[in-house]
C-alpha cells in the first residue's frame, strides 16, 4: 500500500497562490494515479479537484479549478504537487490527496477510485 502526507496549505488572500505537495512512501514503485479532493465545510461530501495519472501524461480538472489550479508529479521523489493560482474564497477547505494503483495511465475523478488517503490540508481563502 502506500501512504500519502499532504502540506503546503495555509491562510492567503484571494488572487494569491499556494502550492500543495503530496509525499507517497510506501510501495510507490508501482504505477499508482493521484487525486486532489477537497471538503468544505466539514461533514460535507469531498468534492473533486484534479487528478494526474501515474506517468504524468493525463490530468483532469473539475469545471471550478480548471485553468487556475495545475497538478504535476515528480516520480523520482514520489511527489505530486497541485499549484493553485488566483485563489478564491470558494476554494477554501480541507484538501486531500488519495491514490489508487493504475496501469492505464488515466486520471479518473469519483472518490471510489481511489483507496488510500491522505490526512488533509487546510486552505483558506480571505476575500
Amino acid at each position: 500500500q502506500v501512504q500519502l502526507v499532504e502540506s503546503g496549505g495555509g491562510s492567503v488572500q484571494a488572487g494569491d497562490s499556494l502550492r500543495l505537495s503530496c509525499a507517497a512512501s510506501g510501495r510507490t514503485a508501482a504505477n499508482y494515479v493521484v487525486g486532489w479532493f477537497r471538503q468544505a465545510p466539514p461533514g460535507k461530501e469531498r468534492e473533486f479537484v484534479a487528478s494526474i495519472s501515474w506517468s504524468g501524461q493525463t490530468t483532469y480538472y473539475a469545471d471550478s479549478v480548471e485553468g487556475r489550479f495545475t497538478a504535476s508529479r515528480d516520480n523520482a521523489k514520489n511527489t505530486v504537487y497541485l499549484q493553485m493560482n488566483g485563489l478564491k474564497p470558494e476554494d477554501t477547505g480541507v484538501y486531500y490527496c488519495a491514490a489508487n494503483y493504475n496501469d492505464f495511465d488515466t486520471a479518473p475523478s469519483p472518490l471510489y477510485e481511489y483507496e488510500y488517503w491522505g490526512q488533509g490540508t487546510q486552505v483558506t481563502v480571505s476575500s
